[in-house]
């Protein structure tokens, strides 16, 4: 190791990261050191190669964690500290990171190595965990392009290669685009309607963007696209016409000028056709799906078709009711509602039926309150204690908190990080949860008996304005549940195999279960009420409130699933089969919409232009598995509910049988049998439409 790198913090495996030693400068120069060490142990590997665990299979996962170590650190900070330098420095060693991937993958000595220990005798003395990951490791070899030679293998790495790169620049031009909105508003007409909670976060905008005096009740209030100004704008702004020219805003954004994602929208579909063609698949769509729990593609558009029939006419009946209520109202625009009257009409609507709006909420809910009821929840479910750890480690920004998480014998199992509040300036909008460093016997520190689970939980809500606490919208609530639930299934694994361990191994599809599974429990009076204190009296949340909250969980929810199904079969259809001559992404958007939506989108809608979850993210041809692990989490939560969710031993011990199946055996065994051995059968969509009030249809 060189003088330049003995003592850079990217390099310092077998420790939690330096974040507060880790600078843009440190990326480079860690990652190409770290890629010559590891490309000189595969070739020893491949010298000396052995069809065996201990020769085999260990050694990769020693050479993927360490990469995955140094990596991950860049790609996190890229996530949450966003910067020119840091972007800069990651372009300039992606390429690098993608073609050591590939030649791992196209190892042929590896590879036939991984075959011969799959069909020889040893392979009936590994455990079942250990033979679902020899077969993983084949079959990713296969799709890394193991089998192509000379210029089609060149092609595909190239492929590889580009497709890295233009992910990359479709996140950062979103990202670019969300900043460079804002709408500043000086009148007090232009605020009427606004609540109190967005008027501060308002204020505070503009004074960060330099408006020095700015103050809720006097202005300048910034409104911009960030989702915790952009949405309760959207649902309460009087003023329509400011609506209309913050949602054309929303659903333009990178859609133009240097930050125009279009062109990388059809790059990206072609090679990815193309891709998939390299490999022997029809489409990229069944190229996707070779990894996943669903069978095929037509397994999936079948349960999308049952999920549309069902939510169709609710979801016209929804729009009807809009329309009769601005009626009543006189709203001129009641006979024509465009897509940026709906949120705020919805509200009107939910407030007059279920008398309550989201912002009556958010008092009862201080963020410090939501977590320590969320905490106490995971300790009756699944007997973990969360304590805070704050200062134990190093963070990457002052807002980041640390938890460890113990087993009520006080052993330790797991931590994570939480980063809780939009910062837009330098993080990327929207909610989610990575690995820190996973679960392994193998990578065990000195003295221990396996190396910990540590996760990396990460959301947008509200922060703190003006002295106050953060306080929590419902929607916020859920989001932060769904994260917690990825990260238990992460922290909760009992598997000690690191390829296998937590979320790694466990199909795309079947990922969302744990997380939307939490997301049930937002309903529950006990919870709500352990989740509350008011920010000024310390009451919780009246019973009121929350008969009125549950009463509310299937308002609109024919057009929240219909939206979703809009979402995914857009992506299906992008990426399964030829796009006619001459049609663009957009086209086959349009087309989608007309039996997706009960308001057409706009003829300069662009939404495609910020989809990060396809584009810019790990769901292309994947974005229905939200909807089908739906499906797994709501007959799981069907569980607890059949054991009389009010029998707190009963509600135990259910969850302690979660917990050991579908938190602890991660990526180990098929999502399949890991479901069947919680819930006793396999999985139908009754509770799920049960849950949305769509049962009838």
């Amino acid at each position: 190791m060189s003088e330049r790198t003995a003592d850079n913090p990217l390099l310092a495996y077998g420790r939690l990261p330096a974040f507060d030693e880790i600078r843009a400068e440190h990326v480079v120069p860690a990652v190409r050191a770290l890629l010559e060490e590891l490309v000189a142990e595969v070739e020893r590997i491949e010298r000396v190669v052995e069809a065996s665990w201990e020769g085999l299979v260990e050694p990769l996962e020693r050479i993927g964690d360490r990469l995955e170590f140094t990596w991950g650190i860049a790609r996190h900070l890229l996530g949450v500290r966003n910067g020119d330098e840091l972007r800069e420095a990651h372009e300039m060693v992606q390429a690098d990171v993608v073609g050591f991937g590939l030649r791992v993958g196209q190892s042929r000595p590896i590879y036939d190595a991984l075959h011969a220990l799959r069909e020889g005798d040893d392979f009936d003395r590994l455990d079942a965990a250990q033979q679902r990951i020899v077969d993983t490791l084949l079959r990713d070899a296969r799709h890394s392009g193991v089998g192509l030679d000379g210029a089609d293998r060149d092609r595909f790495n190239a492929i590889a290669a580009e497709l890295a790169e233009l992910s990359t620049s479709f996140a950062n031009h979103v990202l670019d685009a969300t900043k460079a909105f804002a709408l500043t508003l000086h009148e007090p007409t232009d605020i009427e309607g606004l609540p109190q909670s967005l008027r501060q976060l308002a204020a505070q905008s503009a004074r960060q963007a330099g408006e020095e005096g700015a103050d809720a009740e006097r202005g300048p209030w910034r409104i911009t696209l960030d989702y915790p100004s952009f949405l309760p704008f959207m649902q309460h702004s009087r003023r329509r016409a400011l609506r209309e020219h913050v949602y054309r805003a929303y659903i333009t954004r990178a859609s133009g000028g240097e930050l125009d994602n279009a062109p990388i929208i059809e790059r990206i579909l072609a090679l990815r056709r193309e891709q998939a063609s390299l490999l022997g698949f029809d489409t990229y769509a069944s190229l996707s799906l070779d990894t996943k729990m669903a069978p095929d593609v037509g397994s999936v558009k079948a349960l999308l078709e049952e999920l549309r029939l069902a939510s169709w006419d609710a979801a016209h009946r929804d729009l009807e009711e809009l329309r009769a209520f601005a009626r009543e109202r006189g709203a001129p625009e009641a006979d024509d509602l465009a897509q940026w009257d709906v949120s705020f009409w919805s509200e009107r609507v939910r407030e007059e039926r279920f008398d309550y709006s989201e912002e009556d909420l958010r008092p009862y809910f201080p963020f410090s309150c939501v977590l320590e009821g969320l905490f106490a929840l995971a300790e009756r479910l699944f007997g973990v204690r969360i304590e805070p750890a704050d200062g134990e480690t190093s963070i990457w920004h002052e807002d980041v908190r640390f938890f460890r998480v113990r087993n009520l014998d006080g052993e330790e199992v797991a931590g994570f990080f939480l980063d809780p509040y939009s910062r837009p300036e330098e993080k990327r909008g929207g909610a989610w949860m990575d690995e820190c460093v996973g679960r392994s016997r193998l990578l065990a520190p000195e003295g221990a008996p396996v190396r910990l689970p540590v996760a990396y939980l990460v959301c947008n809500q509200v922060p703190p304005v003006d002295g106050r606490p953060s306080c929590m919208s419902f929607d916020e609530i859920s989001t932060l549940f769904h994260e917690f639930g990825h990260g238990l299934q992460h922290m909760l694994t009992t598997v000690d195999y690191g390829l296998a361990s937590g979320i790694r191994n466990v199909e795309w599809d079947a990922v969302e279960l744990p997380s939307q599974f939490m997301e049930n429990w937002c309903y529950e009076p006990d919870v709500l009420r352990g989740l509350s204190a008011h920010v000024e009296t310390g009451e919780p949340i009246p019973n009121d409130f929350i008969e009125k909250i549950r009463a509310a969980r299937t308002f609109r929810a024919g057009s929240d699933c219909l939206r979703q199904l809009y979402f995914a079969l857009t992506d299906l259809e992008l990426h399964h089969g030829e796009p006619a001559e001459g049609a663009s992404a957009f086209d086959v958007q349009r087309r989608v919409a007309s039996r997706t939506t009960v308001i057409p989108p706009l003829p300069e809608d662009r939404f495609l232009c910020s989809f990060g979850h396809i584009f810019g993210g790990g769901y292309a041809a994947g974005y229905y598995s939200y909807k089908w692990a739906e499906i797994l989490s709501a007959d799981a939560f069907a569980v607890f509910e059949e054991v009389d969710l009010a029998d707190a031993e009963a509600v135990a011990a259910t969850g302690r049988r979660y917990r050991d199946t579908i938190l602890a055996l991660g990526g180990s065994r098929p999502p399949m049998d890991v479901f069947v051995a919680f819930r006793g059968r396999e999985p139908n969509t009754e509770a799920l439409l049960r849950h949305s009030g769509l049962e009838a249809a």
